[in-house]
């Protein structure tokens, strides 16, 4: 999938947004999460990796030059359950992180909606996440519900959110 938005000084900025593939495409999402998550909100190194990084499908979003500008991962089967309520159905969207540079392009939509196109892909019949507070509106938009009360996760409060597929 190849997006091209508006911005930069050629007024154009062209991406695409497709499955992490290799040690390459891995590191660029981690990179990018390293930029927005470790570097920009403070959250601590060994929270933001975990083990579910070795069996989560990575969603990349690059520019046409190499430049990662944004990532996303998809937990599912027995990795997800656990924060899904235990329904097998259902896939669990998380480290959703664009690049500063990159805000305001429709990434983040982009992104999310790949990752949707992944659990299609894989059966699954609904996607959870856990949306800081302050994105719940972007996630809204793009037709997810949030459910339960605010909790805190790295220090930052949180909502569930799930839409079917």
């Amino acid at each position: 999938m190849t997006t091209t938005a508006g911005a930069g000084p050629d007024g154009a900025v062209s991406y695409e947004v497709r499955e992490a593939v290799g040690p390459g495409d891995r590191d660029a999402c981690f990179e990018v999460r390293r930029d927005v998550f470790v570097d920009e909100q403070g959250v601590p190194r060994e929270l933001e990796y975990d083990t579910y990084d070795e069996t989560a499908v990575h969603v990349l979003a690059i520019r046409a030059d190499g430049v990662p500008l944004g990532t996303g991962r998809l937990l599912h089967g027995a990795d997800a359950t656990g924060k899904t309520g235990a329904d097998a159905s259902v896939g669990s969207l998380g480290r959703l992180a664009v690049t500063r540079a990159a805000r305001g392009l429709g990434v983040g939509a982009a992104l999310v909606r790949a990752i949707e196109d992944v659990a299609r892909g894989r059966g699954l019949a609904a996607v959870d996440l856990h949306a800081q507070t302050h994105a719940l509106g972007f996630y809204e938009r793009l037709g997810y519900v949030a459910y339960g009360p605010e909790f805190p996760d790295a220090g930052m409060p949180h909502r569930a959110m799930r839409r079917s597929l």
